[in-house]
């Protein structure tokens, strides 16, 4: 048990620690920075909705007003079987030559119309974005930059959490979120990132192959054979799009579910992730696979101290049961204060560990989703 108990404490601690020092050493030891310069080319928008009359007029209004020569840019949005009045506030603004639309009466899930949009796209670099999120005016042309290097074929944007006239701030998410872009600029800044952030990123178009219908994560699967084609994925944290910092705790966890389901998945689909035909295997099965043991390692480091009898994992069990009290804290109308902000990142730590487990078993029952 003893042996169980180290093993899954080094887990953790590699996790969360152990691997983001090991890419910052590398980053300032092996960097490889990306060799930007003034590059407009036409590009393709593609962006994907499926009942998003809420939000899609003013997703189509942020797209039609980026700071971005209007003759060198294509938007092409597909409704996937859309049923509430999505459809008919797109026909709104077809009158714009730069929109072009792909209304399908049927669903058959986003990766799919996501094959049909991109077999349209004329760009020379295609565009992928969502409907929620809110695009900065210089986004895209700062994306455009990083294509001058011929060695990068797929560049990240970042998300920002909150709103955009403040500081980048939402509680212990964004603390999540902090740790996760030091990790994407780190891999980036010394070879590739493990992934896209799926509201902006760009890609090479002739890098671009079709997904498979199921596919649950574009913004894993595209870029991870971009990497395999030889091309870097690169993060630029200069290009933004804002969203919504907190959803709701439901929407929140069913997104977190859904996207670690989609990194089991990955594996299922691409099992070359895991061989030498992968260049960044390492880094994906750090960055990706070691988040998805976790859950089950700080089991066992809860569970263990209970029959090991050393004062050692005593004080362990105390210490891990005062931290998950903590975590508790955030549930009552603290102010916000030290230990409002330390319960609520806690608190956000179980949670997404605890989306891990369930996303394991939602996979493992064969539930898909093709919808977030």
């Amino acid at each position: 048990m003893k042996w169980a108990f180290w093993i899954a404490a080094g887990v953790i601690a590699y996790a969360y620690v152990g691997y983001p020092a090991w890419l910052w050493l590398r980053a300032r030891w092996c960097g490889r920075p990306v060799q930007r310069g003034m590059h407009a080319p036409f590009i393709s928008i593609v962006l994907i909705v499926r009942n998003e009359a809420l939000v899609i007029g003013d997703k189509l209004r942020n797209l039609l007003d980026l700071n971005y020569p209007g003759s060198s840019y294509e938007i092409i949005v597909g409704s996937d079987g859309s049923t509430d009045q999505t459809n008919a506030i797109l026909q709104q603004f077809s009158a714009d030559s730069r929109l072009r639309l792909l209304l399908r009466s049927q669903a058959r899930g986003k990766a799919a119309c996501l094959n049909d949009a991109v077999a349209l796209a004329h760009g020379e670099i295609v565009v992928f974005t969502d409907a929620r999120q809110r695009i900065e005016p210089e986004a895209v042309h700062l994306l455009s930059e990083n294509f001058c290097d011929p060695t990068v074929g797929c560049v990240s944007g970042e998300l920002m959490l909150g709103d955009s006239q403040h500081e980048d701030s939402a509680g212990g998410l964004g603390m999540y979120w902090k740790l996760e872009k030091r990790i994407r600029e780190w891999e980036s800044a010394s070879g590739s990132v493990v992934g896209a952030t799926g509201a902006l990123y760009a890609v090479r178009r002739n890098l671009l192959s079709p997904l498979p219908p199921e596919t649950v994560l574009d913004d894993l699967y595209i870029p991870m054979n971009v990497v395999r084609q030889g091309f870097r994925v690169v993060f630029d944290s200069r290009a933004r799009a804002w969203d919504v910092a907190n959803q709701g705790p439901e929407r929140e966890f069913a997104r977190k579910v859904r996207t670690l389901s989609g990194n089991y998945q990955s594996i299922q689909l691409s099992p070359w992730l895991l061989s030498r035909k992968n260049p960044i295997r390492f880094e994906f099965v750090s960055h990706k696979l070691t988040r998805l043991v976790v859950p089950f390692a700080l089991a066992i480091t809860l569970l263990a101290p209970l029959v090991l009898r050393e004062p050692m994992y005593r004080l362990a069990l105390m210490l891990q049961l005062a931290f998950y009290a903590i975590g508790g804290l955030a549930v009552l109308p603290f102010e916000r204060g030290p230990i409002a902000r330390a319960a609520d990142a806690i608190l956000t730590f179980v949670m997404l560990n605890v989306a891990a487990a369930v996303a394991l078993g939602k996979f493992l029952a064969g539930r898909k989703a093709v919808w977030g």
